[in-house]
């Protein structure tokens, strides 16, 4: 952010303000105070199932609560550093110590308005994500690991847990996809901006003659089903298959068959997992994958019905792509969406710095972006 004022703080206390009023907080309180004492009384984890929920429940409305209370708190540090820098002629170490506080803060409002922007379902929840190669032949098994490189950088900067389900190593170079499990607070909600096509334009590693290549990697996002969204797979509609695991680098991850494939074969679904040392294991990931991809695929069923009374909808922007990442000519990352853009590549690819992009594009898709269409991050 910008040089630390009093304007900057006041702004920033308008939005928290905002932020609370969305929130509800004296209602998640009354809630809270209710939730601990249904945990606190006899037999609550009688019904095991019911009372993971009420904590999941409990945890969650505590965190709404104690983000808020924190970034009041670091409001009115910021501000008092800043009256009192002010009250010493601008001592620096004060003015420094207001900056840092008040991008701290900023921080804080940006995920606080995130997600009081989520409103789906699952949004709050976690999330699965693939990535898969496109067009590019080589070139985009080597663009498919880089971006799931990229994704793991991110996951470890949010503080989300991130399981590996599958991620085969390519015949030469880079991977032939990759799928992990994304367990931490709004995942869903924040990572469903990713869903789309990410292009790479970059000197090609492989071209002996050093020509500029394009290439193409697709990322899906699905939600991890809570536990009460029942999903009906009969034994007859799969086929399970096992066999060696390997991991990028054509490294042997195991000597034993313990990677899994499930096919479902009404759709033709195909999930693989090989993270687990068991079939067991390997196998109960696959169904938890498979069915998040049918709920999801129930939903576009429905959603394509609608389309047909709605009538044919006009794409907006570059057809399916989203983002595109040059390396060569210049360097730049560029949201095709939201407008959103940096020239500092190397902290999007190999540090996983990717909420500017993030916000920008559930800004621009809640229709609380900025009026200044294209906004440089460095």
């Amino acid at each position: 952010m910008e040089a630390v004022t009093p304007a900057a703080l006041e702004g920033l206390s308008a939005r928290l303000a905002e932020v609370e009023q969305y929130l509800h907080l004296d209602e998640k309180r009354g809630r809270i105070a209710s939730l601990e004492a249904q945990s606190a009384a006899p037999g609550f984890w009688d019904d095991a199932d019911a009372a993971r929920q009420t904590m999941t429940e409990l945890s969650q409305m505590k965190d709404d609560v104690e983000a808020v209370e924190r970034a009041r708190a670091m409001l009115a540090d910021a501000q008092a550093a800043l009256e009192l820098a002010a009250e010493m002629d601008g001592d620096a170490d004060l003015v420094a110590e207001a900056q840092c506080l008040a991008e701290d803060l900023e921080r804080s409002v940006d995920d606080l308005e995130l997600a009081s922007w989520f409103t789906g379902e699952f949004d709050h929840g976690d999330a699965i994500l693939t990535i898969k190669p496109g067009q590019g032949g080589l070139e985009a098994q080597d663009w498919t690991f880089m971006l799931f490189k990229m994704y793991m950088k991110y996951c470890e900067r949010r503080g989300w847990k991130v399981t590996v389900n599958d991620c085969p190593a390519a015949e030469q170079i880079g991977i032939d996809r990759a799928t992990i499990t994304v367990e931490g607070k709004n995942a869903f909600g924040m990572l469903r901006a990713e869903a789309g096509v990410h292009r790479l334009v970059r000197i090609s590693p492989t071209d002996a003659k050093k020509r500029r290549q394009t290439t193409f990697a697709g990322v899906e996002v699905i939600p991890v089903l809570p536990d009460d969204v029942e999903i009906e797979i009969a034994p007859d509609d799969i086929r399970v298959d096992v066999y060696h695991a390997s991991g990028p680098g054509g490294q042997g991850v195991n000597t034993t068959d313990s990677a899994v494939r499930v096919t479902h074969l009404p759709t033709g679904i195909v999930v693989t997992c090989q993270n687990e040392r068991s079939q067991i294991q390997n196998k109960a990931a696959c169904m938890q994958i498979l069915k998040a991809r049918l709920y999801e695929l129930e939903l576009q069923k429905r959603a394509d019905k609608l389309d047909e009374i709605r009538g044919p909808k006009t794409e907006i922007g570059f057809g399916n792509q989203i983002r595109s990442y040059v390396l060569y000519p210049y360097q730049m990352v560029k949201d095709l969406r939201c407008g959103v853009e940096t020239s500092n590549v190397e902290s999007v690819l190999e540090d996983g710095d990717l909420d500017p992009f993030i916000i920008g594009y559930h800004r621009w898709a809640t229709g609380n972006a900025d009026p200044v269409e294209v906004q440089d991050l460095d």
